[in-house]
């Protein structure tokens, strides 16, 4: 008997702005950038849902196999448990931050599958592993990386321009805002340093510095992807593009981990 899992949820691909597009789910956003020398997918989602995907990929009227890129914000099975086969079926190179190589080569059990009941089976080896200030680059597309740990210690941000042949917008992509694995039960269970709080924060400040029209999250609810896709087929086509969301968005994170922190202590 069928059972529809949480991961499976659907939704309907669309085009944020340009030449970047949406064709994730409900519990793991992707996107795909087209670079006019083939397609950059940023985070692969589960790999349960990966026919969803692909569903999504070709209702744009793309072709999958023309992918090229897979580039990870990090090393969580939501983000990159559809990469191996998305590999085996494309040829696609693939990009993770250098701290996470053993999250996904599987080598570390930190893939964070076992908190939601899962078994991540489906490793796999990075072709490149990004350090901070590398710079991703096919076609019309170059892609600026920041190293932002906290969220997992290889958490990667990513800022590129999408155009639309006559404007020009920066979108940032958030590498990761949970602080699901900065609580004292995740830290102490996996054996891992305190210091990653103190290293989140700094990374929200260092990432509110930067300049972004197009704020994307790996997760809907970071950036209210479903309302905004709800305003563009209403018509409004510039619903991603407000300057003043990423840097608000950076800081509320702070105060997000300070409250939990308080919590703990109480």
């Amino acid at each position: 008997m069928f059972v529809n899992k949480w991961w499976n949820g659907y939704v309907k691909p669309f085009r944020i702005w340009g030449n970047l597009y949406f064709v994730g789910t409900e519990a793991a956003s992707t996107h795909i950038i087209d670079t006019g020398d083939g397609l950059i997918m940023l985070d692969s989602g589960y790999q349960q849902s990966l026919y969803l995907v692909l569903h999504n990929i070709h209702l744009l009227g793309f072709n999958p196999l023309d992918l090229k890129y897979i580039v990870h914000t990090h090393g969580h099975i939501d983000h990159f448990g559809a990469t191996r086969a998305l590999v085996e079926l494309t040829g696609a190179k693939t990009f993770l931050g250098r701290p996470d190589e053993d999250y996904a080569n599987g080598k570390l059990d930190l893939s964070y599958a076992k908190e939601l009941g899962m078994e991540f089976s489906e490793t796999f080896d990075p072709d490149i592993l990004i350090e901070d200030g590398d710079i991703i680059e096919l076609g019309n597309t170059k892609i600026e990386t920041v190293a932002t740990p906290g969220h997992t210690p290889g958490t990667m941000s990513y800022f590129f321009n999408v155009t639309d042949g006559d404007r020009i917008y920066r979108a940032g992509l958030h590498g990761g805002m949970g602080i699901n694995t900065l609580s004292s039960e995740f830290l102490k269970k996996y054996n891992l340093p305190y210091s990653l709080r103190e290293d989140f924060k700094k990374s929200m400040l260092r990432l509110s510095e930067e300049k972004v029209d197009i704020f994307l999250g790996n997760h809907m609810q970071h950036n209210d992807t479903s309302g905004k896709a709800a305003r563009i087929s209403e018509g409004e086509t510039d619903a991603f593009v407000n300057p003043d969301e990423w840097c608000k968005f950076n800081l509320w994170s702070i105060q997000y981990l300070n409250d939990m922190i308080e919590k703990e202590s109480l």
